[in-house]
């Protein structure tokens, strides 16, 4: 009687787990671990198609927007302003920390620039929806840029003095005469004269395709005289990416090595002789 109790008790231990409360058997245990794991899989099953290439696609976009805030911006050239350097349609990658712990823009330098101020009086105004949607297509090069946003060479830094032009019609910077052999075959430095001193901190901007370019000169009688502050330059004009057969980086000059810093200048009376 004693044996057959407890062989009793003993399977009482253990019984079906769907009827008691007792404790499950191993086999059961075991079932219902499969079970909630094959649940799980059938969920993840069920999860939508889309929703992982759809988050893939988000997180390459807030990367490539965080890149081009930051360190590099596609730039989609919207004019003939700085050909030969530049065509219409180029994407040009701007370089965003060049000009950052405590380097500044120097003479020769193609630059990205917001003229707000200076070739713009103000931002236009324009539906905010409208205009979020622009600035992400022109921050990954896929739109034109907004249209306070320029690209020029720098040709005056500040304190520098700039004349147009002397007996063979080149500019002078500080009393030195500059051969530009970037500009765009056919074109002078300037029909317009003009002898301008950049303030500090500001910069004379031209295009390389003079007779197209608006830029610093067309702006001298405006509030800033067509001067743009360092501060509003977006970044340096370093490689063109697109399209595939002007892929390079883009060509320093070397026609601003000779001139003189203005603490250096000792003469920088405009030249005698005919302006034009």
């Amino acid at each position: 009687m004693d044996t057959e109790a407890a062989q009793h008790t003993e399977r009482d231990r253990s019984p079906d787990p769907g009827n008691g409360d007792g404790e499950r058997s191993r086999s059961a245990r075991s079932s219902g671990h499969d079970e909630s794991t094959e649940d799980a899989m059938s969920g993840q099953s069920h999860r939508p198609p889309w929703r992982s290439p759809l988050l893939y696609t988000a997180a390459c976009l807030t990367f490539l927007l965080l890149l081009s805030g930051f360190v590099m911006q596609p730039f989609l050239i919207p004019s003939t302003s700085m050909q030969p350097a530049l065509d219409v349609g180029d994407r040009v990658l701007v370089n965003k920390l060049a000009y950052r712990f405590g380097a500044v823009p120097e003479r020769g330098d193609i630059v990205v620039f917001d003229g707000t101020g200076s070739f713009v009086r103000e931002e236009p105004s324009a539906d905010p929806v409208t205009g979020a949607l622009r600035r992400a297509g022109s921050a990954l090069g896929l739109t034109e840029p907004a249209e306070t946003d320029f690209v020029k060479r720098v040709v005056g830094v500040g304190g520098d003095r700039v004349v147009c032009c002397d007996k063979r019609g080149r500019l002078q910077v500080n009393g030195r005469s500059v051969d530009e052999t970037y500009l765009h075959p056919g074109d002078t430095p300037s029909r317009v004269p003009f002898d301008i001193v950049v303030p500090q901190g500001r910069l004379w901007m031209l295009g390389d395709h003079r007779s197209r370019s608006s830029d610093s000169r067309d702006h001298l009688g405006s509030p800033g005289g067509g001067m743009v502050p360092v501060e509003r330059v977006i970044g340096r004009a370093d490689w063109t990416v697109w399209p595939f057969g002007r892929w390079g980086a883009t060509a320093p000059t070397g026609a601003f090595d000779g001139v003189p810093d203005t603490t250096h200048a000792t003469d920088v009376r405009p030249p005698a002789g005919p302006r034009g």
